[in-house]
């Protein structure tokens, strides 16, 4: 090695040549993070915060089977992984793993969502705490495993059986991968809802140099079980969350029925009273709305309002990020809108939409974000989509920036 770079040294042998300065990195230990480690890491810190077990209940599929590999050597933080025979049986072990007071989640990727659909409605029924990793490869049916795609958001957002809304969270980089872990599980908790976590190959198999946060940076989980048999029902809610309570089975006095049929408000009985059916799923859809007061307002990067503006979700933020760079160093007035709540959505997105000319979303599928937001706030935005297992290249970005401004 030393020889090459020493011949490299000493001759003209390229005549482009480049020095790449040093990165400007905030202070701190730094390690590098794929983002698939980053979520392990997140899971297990998450699970220390809200002084809980954690269960991870998986069946290998690639790019997820990192996820189970690096949780299962975290026994010594009382990490318990199940590798079970199919997809179904991962994620219903890891709802009955709640049920029983643990922090549980299951990994998978986009077929493997398709199995988990049934049992991601029973989780929503029981109103349990849960997170689903969707990490995301080309599709549909086996499509393309090794490479990356962005083209189950639609899925996330509503591929259940009837009215069965729940949380959707994405992350930008590799080690956001471990921010969103947190806040995927701090929601999950809190709201006592099953949460759903959008990477993609592209993160799980990246990496970056990460900044270890220290343990004051990071949010507390407060978990509190009830105990109490006084007044007890299991479908009182709490009026700021409009969270039931976590009941664990064998507390004396909260004996309670749970499964898949209807609950009877407050009581958790089963019930088949129509307006007690149409009570219990606004309550539910209620509840995902409520999140969004525990959501900050998202700020676009570069200029607050001009001639565009760009909206983007999960893996494409870095190339999206330095083509608007770019683009601003030429004089151009525009805005970077990176979403990591897509469900809900940030409460000013329908504002920050309003102060630009034209929208453009850019993602690796066929326009799934696009769709959600010319819905939900009648915004005429074009896109810019891209379905090859490939990331966004700077100079396709570039391209598509200068037609929508007419340069």
């Amino acid at each position: 090695m030393k020889a090459g770079y020493s011949y490299c040294e000493a001759t003209e042998a390229f005549q482009i040549s480049y020095e790449i300065p040093p990165a400007q990195l905030s202070p701190g230990s730094y390690r590098n993070l794929s983002g698939n480690q980053a979520l392990a890491l997140g899971f297990v810190t998450a699970a220390k915060k809200s002084g809980l077990r954690l269960f991870l209940g998986s069946y290998p599929i690639t790019p997820a089977s990192d996820i189970l590999h690096e949780l299962s050597q975290y026994k010594n933080f009382d990490v318990l992984t199940f590798q079970a025979e199919d997809e179904i049986a991962a994620i219903t072990s890891s709802i009955g793993a709640s049920y029983a007071g643990a922090l549980a989640l299951t990994t998978t990727s986009g077929p493997g969502m398709a199995l988990k659909t049934e049992a991601l409605g029973l989780a929503v029924m029981v109103e349990l705490p849960l997170v689903i990793c969707d990490i995301q490869r080309g599709g549909p049916s086996t499509g393309l495993p090794t490479k990356t795609e962005q083209a189950d958001l639609l899925q996330a957002m509503f591929g259940r059986n009837s009215e069965a809304p729940i949380p959707v969270l994405a992350a930008a980089t590799p080690g956001d991968c471990f921010w969103v872990a947190v806040e995927a599980c701090r929601i999950a908790l809190k709201y006592m809802v099953p949460v759903i976590i959008l990477s993609d190959g592209y993160l799980a198999n990246g990496a970056e140099p990460w900044r270890i946060p220290t343990e004051e940076e990071i949010p507390a989980i407060p978990v509190k079980f009830a105990t109490d048999p006084a007044g007890f029902m299991p479908y009182k809610r709490n009026p700021e969350t409009l969270a039931r309570p976590w009941a664990v089975p064998g507390t004396k006095g909260l004996e309670h029925r749970i499964g898949g049929l209807e609950k009877q408000d407050v009581s958790g009985n089963i019930n088949y009273e129509p307006m007690n059916h149409e009570n219990m799923v606004r309550i539910r859809a209620a509840k995902i709305d409520a999140i969004v007061q525990d959501i900050p307002n998202v700020l676009p990067a570069g200029d607050p309002e001009g001639d565009l503006l760009i909206v983007s979700w999960g893996s494409t933020y870095g190339s999206i990020t330095q083509s608007v760079k770019s683009q601003r160093a030429k004089g151009r007035k525009i805005g970077h809108l990176h979403l990591r709540h897509l469900n809900p959505l940030p409460a000013n997105v329908g504002d920050v939409l309003k102060r630009y000319k034209k929208v453009l979303v850019a993602e690796l599928n066929m326009g799934q974000l696009r769709w959600i937001l010319r819905a939900k706030y009648l915004v005429d935005a074009a896109g810019l989509n891209k379905i090859q297992g490939r990331p966004f290249k700077q100079a396709e970005l570039d391209q598509k920036i200068e037609q929508m401004l007419g340069l």
